[in-house]
């Protein structure tokens, strides 16, 4: 089953996020702020990672960078959940070490292509 790890302060969006995509057949595991966010990454092996960027503790820009730099977390795709949707975000966030970007609102039917699209070839929600 392919693991998703949602870093996600607002109640709101992790509750309605996880979910959908244990509906279709995701695990889920839920970060509320994001050193414990970096914690997780560490421990749950995650597939893929939905990260927002504000985040109390450690913001989720400090988060990418700090799993990117960790030479014990394998390469794992992230995916930046932001509000900022301002020109050069998208930039600021790849630069971090995200692999993607998608501004808040959630549309989740996108969620879900940019979600498939960093899988890795073959891996569904279902079975990996």
């Amino acid at each position: 089953m392919t693991r998703i790890l949602l870093v996600e302060d607002h109640e709101e969006i992790w509750d309605f996020l996880s979910r959908r995509l244990q509906r279709r057949g995701y695990e889920v595991v839920l970060a509320h702020e994001g050193q414990d966010g970096v914690d997780k990454a560490r421990v749950s092996s995650p597939d893929i990672i939905l990260l927002d960027m504000n985040l109390p503790v450690l913001d989720g820009w400090t988060a990418a960078k700090t799993i990117r730099a960790d030479t014990s977390i394998p390469r794992i795709p992230i995916i930046a959940l932001t509000a900022h949707a301002m020109s050069g975000d998208r930039e600021k966030t790849l630069a971090a070490g995200c692999d993607d970007y998608h501004a808040k609102p959630v549309d989740f039917s996108r969620l879900l292509g940019q979600i498939e699209a960093l899988l890795p070839q073959g891996a569904t929600a279902a079975a990996q």
